[in-house]
């Protein structure tokens, strides 16, 4: 097959699978002679643009795993606006030092039934949105060997196709996929009200620049008034973490809880970064 374009698809509120898609989609680009193309939804107006490509392109595709699957505010998007028509694809998730469940399944699923030919795969450790010691540092330059290793198959499975593979590259996880992870208090009591969890602005810290609001994937800060979270919150961050004034926090019971119970039982393991092909 001949690739002439490799492009990085990716969504990241925190910039950990930035990191891993466009390092990985520019070696393969390298490796191939291809120009190399990015394209970040992390906002709703970038959403809005369905994306096509075709049988010349490779895409990675990246998202990072919420409660163990694709983000399920993001799965409309990428189930309804990524087209494939005959490109090949490497999925990609980051998961934060718990476990990628069903995520990498779901989002190769996802790219196969609109029409891409997912060839090979990878689940990376990012830190965890939620905290600074989840995974922290992570992808590291053991990640890093890892993905440059996952362009290098990508390149010599590319070169060695004459057609479009029938069959998706296997990965690990369940099919059909499971309902998204539910986070339980110690009784295995679901966390009350934890969806409802909305960051809070420290007021003698805010210097009222907007980034925020700016960055929010959901454009859910309101600009006028960044202490006003006036839509959804899919927990990802990108607010807290960004913000240069650390004016951004959450102070939510459930949401702190389960924070820390994260923390105690995964902050002090590695987790294993895995490529598929």
């Amino acid at each position: 097959m001949e690739i002439k374009h490799v492009w990085a698809v990716y969504f990241s509120g925190t910039g950990t699978t930035q990191k891993v898609v466009t390092a990985l989609s520019k070696s393969v680009a390298q490796g191939l002679g291809c120009d190399w193309q990015e394209y970040c939804f992390n906002l709703p107006k970038a959403r809005e643009q369905e994306l096509s490509f075709g049988p010349q392109d490779l895409v990675v595709l990246g998202v990072p795993v919420y409660a163990g699957r694709v983000p399920n505010l993001l799965l409309p998007y990428v189930q309804g606006k990524i087209k494939g028509n005959g490109a090949l694809a490497v999925p990609v998730v980051l998961y934060g030092n718990r476990n990628f469940d069903d995520g990498l399944m779901e989002l190769r699923n996802v790219a196969r039934d609109n029409g891409f030919h997912p060839i090979t795969a990878g689940a990376f450790v990012g830190e965890h949105s939620f905290s600074r010691i989840l995974g922290t540092g992570r992808p590291d330059s053991e990640d890093m060997a890892l993905i440059q290793t996952l362009a290098e198959k990508t390149i010599d499975k590319v070169k060695a196709l004459t057609e479009a593979p029938a069959q998706a590259v296997e990965v690990e996880g369940c099919d059909p996929i499971r309902p998204y992870y539910t986070p339980r208090d110690r009784h295995g009591e679901p966390i009350k009200d934890f969806l409802k969890a909305k960051p809070v602005t420290d007021p003698d810290k805010c210097v009222k620049c907007g980034l925020c609001a700016r960055l929010c994937p959901m454009g859910s800060i309101d600009p006028n008034d960044v202490s006003n979270v006036v839509g959804k919150c899919i927990k990802c961050c990108a607010c807290v973490k960004k913000c240069p004034m650390g004016a951004k926090y959450f102070d939510h019971e459930g949401y702190l809880y389960h924070q820390h119970e994260l923390e105690d039982q995964y902050a002090g393991r590695r987790a294993e970064s895995k490529i598929f092909f």
